[in-house]
């Protein structure tokens, strides 16, 4: 039965305390477009050097929304612009600087001029005036300490204010649902936006989900289990999951993910879209806490994108499958308490029984385990399944114990 969820954590509050100077930042970032302070990010990482991971994230980032390119190009110009400011303006605005952030404002390693930029068009447009004034009119944006914060921040790439306020949740829960029971709840990613909810979040039976919500970006890492994610559409913060070997990005949409140890495709991640179109590709683990990174490659042609009524497979390793497709009625049955079972081996079939409770069934005979069984049955009447094997499989229950052993008829 639904639950009502565990109430709302925040994350631990940092040990260090903002100073003055980053409040400023942290103020006046929060007042721009999120597109232009997240496009400064990128043309000033780019301008850095990207290794190729860094490349398949910008990759992904442009591809969530088609106005991150021109954004791009434009913030690019601005860049180029500001390099040209009199060395005297730079000087001065870096005297101004506590000595702390002085340290950290190192001059920009500027990568050679290339056509290669992956968000240029082949005719480029002139910049909108408004976004190529976003850093040559700092100084009557914000106070001066704090615009030279923003300068050496970005054009210098020490990051400083932005990368600290970027990567700081600013919510934090773990979900998780015991054998036999479900949840459903809302997540706060809405924004403050009236008329509308955020994104719901429908668990399974043994399930565990950790979700975090950043400024930019909002992440759900799923342990084990299976969810329904409903969306919130929000294209300035993408809504990436996590689950096993696999990233799932999306901006809004209806879809499922089943990634669990026993029961029906064991060992494996199924991501299956109700509506919308989400994308799909390997990640690799980088460091034992959970935190992962997308491979070079995992978001170009190791990646596929799924519309409604598909579903892809991946294996242990990562490795998608064909993009097939399913009815409404197969995503997620048990959302209205049903398992639904294709050819499933009888197996298979018990063990996705036993997720959600004891049923006393087992199989002893390999041969007997992989007769295959179909059907959809109640989650709560494994009984009337157990009591229709004989009548559609060469096989019989036998008691043994406190078990009931199928065997070969």
């Amino acid at each position: 039965m639904p639950q009502t969820p565990p109430p709302f954590n925040r994350w631990p509050a940092p040990e260090r305390e903002l100073d003055a100077d980053e409040r400023e930042f942290e103020t006046f970032a929060q007042a721009q477009d999120p597109r232009d302070i997240e496009a400064a990010t990128w043309v000033a990482r780019w301008r850095n050097g990207l290794d190729a991971e860094g490349q398949a994230e910008l990759q992904a980032w442009l591809d969530t929304d088609p106005r991150h390119a021109e954004a791009l190009e434009d913030m690019d110009a601005t860049f180029g612009d500001v390099k040209q400011l009199p060395d005297d303006d730079l000087v001065s605005l870096k005297a101004s600087l506590p000595d702390r952030v002085q340290a950290a404002a190192t001059p920009p390693q500027v990568v050679a001029e290339s056509p290669s930029r992956p968000w240029q068009k082949p005719a480029r447009q002139p910049a909108k005036p408004g976004r190529r004034q976003w850093l040559l009119g700092w100084r009557l944006l914000v106070p001066q300490a704090a615009a030279a914060t923003i300068a050496f921040t970005i054009v210098g790439g020490g990051w400083l204010g932005w990368d600290h306020w970027r990567q700081q949740p600013v919510f934090e829960h773990v979900f998780s649902t015991e054998r036999g029971q479900q949840l459903t709840t809302s997540l706060p990613d809405a924004g403050g936006q009236a008329g509308f909810k955020g994104s719901t979040l429908q668990l399974d039976t043994a399930t565990r989900a950790e979700v975090r919500l950043y400024h930019d970006r909002r992440e759900v890492r799923l342990q084990n289990g299976q969810a329904m994610f409903a969306v919130h559409s929000d294209a300035q913060r993408p809504f990436h999951v996590y689950a096993g070997p696999l990233r799932i990005t999306v901006v809004g949409t209806r879809f499922s993910v089943r990634h669990t140890g026993t029961g029906l495709d064991a060992g494996q991640t199924v991501v299956s879209v109700e509506e919308g179109r989400v994308r799909v590709a390997r990640v690799d683990r980088a460091e034992p806490g959970n935190e992962v990174s997308a491979t070079a490659g995992s978001l170009g042609s190791g990646s596929v994108e799924l519309t409604a009524g598909q579903q892809v497979v991946a294996n242990a390793q990562g490795q998608l499958g064909s993009v097939a497709g399913v009815l409404a009625g197969a995503i997620a049955p048990w959302r209205d308490g049903r398992l639904s079972f294709d050819q499933t081996p009888l197996a298979q079939a018990i063990a996705e029984f036993e997720r959600y409770g004891r049923t006393g069934l087992v199989v002893r005979d390999r041969t007997v385990g992989t007769l295959p069984v179909g059907g959809s049955y109640s989650l709560r009447q494994w009984q009337h399944f157990a009591e229709t094997l004989p009548q559609v499989l060469p096989v019989r229950l036998v008691r043994r114990g406190e078990v009931t052993e199928v065997v070969a008829r």
